[in-house]
């Protein structure tokens, strides 16, 4: 993508690094608890959280529906947490530092990627009316507190509607290209745009409108087909951001959509249940296929259009 120093950083970064819930403490109380269902919460993928447990160490099965729908996470104790990267190995000269530049590299990077969304959101929105309110966005490390519950480093990047902001840990760009290998700065850009096209929902009513579909759906298989679609549109709400800030700014660069089409691809509930399991279980899908995805995000893309991405009012996504 085609950035450079001069270019704006979003001012509605918050940066949580350093503070108390980042390095691996653990709540009172014990588990992470995140409310199920709450129209358009997004976990970059569900299934993403199993892969990066079992890579932590974690069973899935372990995984247990508690009281009042939620989901209790159990917490690993202090001696067993994994370190985040061999930087934080004590001691070892010269590793924190590098670590802290390249932490805030990324951090300048995604300010210019949120940056570009509020320019281009606004100016949607300005065109039928509508203001639309920039979201905020959490750069954290370990664990942070969210109004949808404890947010941990395992559950990568997710969009809370309660309090309309974007949490990320930036060690899950290291694994993206450790575990799926997905790599790229447009890669990272679109997973931004994919939890900012959650708020896009969020303010268009959809998220509370999924919300209810999923209450009276009756059974988890339907609920889980409710959230596919909603995943799916924010893909497409993703690839449409990209054609409008192409239009606008000029960002794209050879290599840029086959970067963020293979991160698609690789993120697909069937690409990660077959790596997890070896086998697909498509009732349990809560984010698409890589097809289904590449094929939304390719759609906003190539329209530059909201209207291209009613996921809801199709036969088969």
């Amino acid at each position: 993508m085609r950035y450079d120093p001069n270019d704006r950083e979003s001012s509605n970064i918050e940066d949580r690094r350093g503070q108390d819930g980042g390095g691996g403490m653990q709540f009172p109380g014990g588990g992470l608890q995140i409310p199920i269902g709450r129209g358009g919460f997004s976990i970059t993928t569900l299934l993403i959280i199993g892969a990066v447990m079992l890579f932590f160490g974690i069973n899935p099965l372990d995984v247990l529906l508690g009281p009042n729908n939620q989901i209790q996470m159990p917490q690993l104790p202090q001696s067993e947490r994994p370190e985040r990267a061999p930087s934080n190995i004590p001691g070892l000269p010269g590793s924190n530092q590098q670590t802290a530049q390249n932490d805030d590299a990324e951090k300048a990077f995604i300010g210019k990627v949120l940056a570009d969304t509020e320019d281009v959101w606004t100016s949607v929105f300005k065109s039928f009316g509508r203001n639309y309110p920039d979201p905020k966005m959490v750069i954290y490390n370990g664990w942070t507190r969210t109004a949808c519950g404890q947010g941990q480093t395992q559950m990568g990047p997710f969009y809370c509607p309660l309090d309309q902001k974007v949490y990320i840990d930036l060690a899950f760009y290291d694994e993206l290209k450790r575990r799926f290998n997905v790599s790229g700065d447009f890669a990272q850009a679109y997973v931004v745009a994919h939890e900012v096209g959650h708020h896009v929902q969020k303010q268009l009513g959809i998220l509370d409108k999924v919300q209810e579909l999923k209450e009276r759906a009756g059974d988890e298989a339907t609920a889980n087909q409710i959230q596919v679609r909603t995943e799916l549109q924010a893909d497409c709400l993703a690839g449409v951001w990209a054609n409008l800030n192409d239009q606008m700014k000029k960002r794209l660069q050879p290599g840029d959509v086959e970067q963020a089409l293979n991160a698609a691809s690789q993120i697909g509930d069937d690409m990660i249940q077959k790596r997890m399991t070896g086998r697909v279980v498509p009732d349990a899908f809560t984010h698409g296929t890589a097809a289904q995805r590449v094929r939304w995000f390719k759609a906003g893309l190539d329209s530059g259009r909201m209207d291209a991405c009613d996921t809801f009012n199709t036969s088969s996504p």
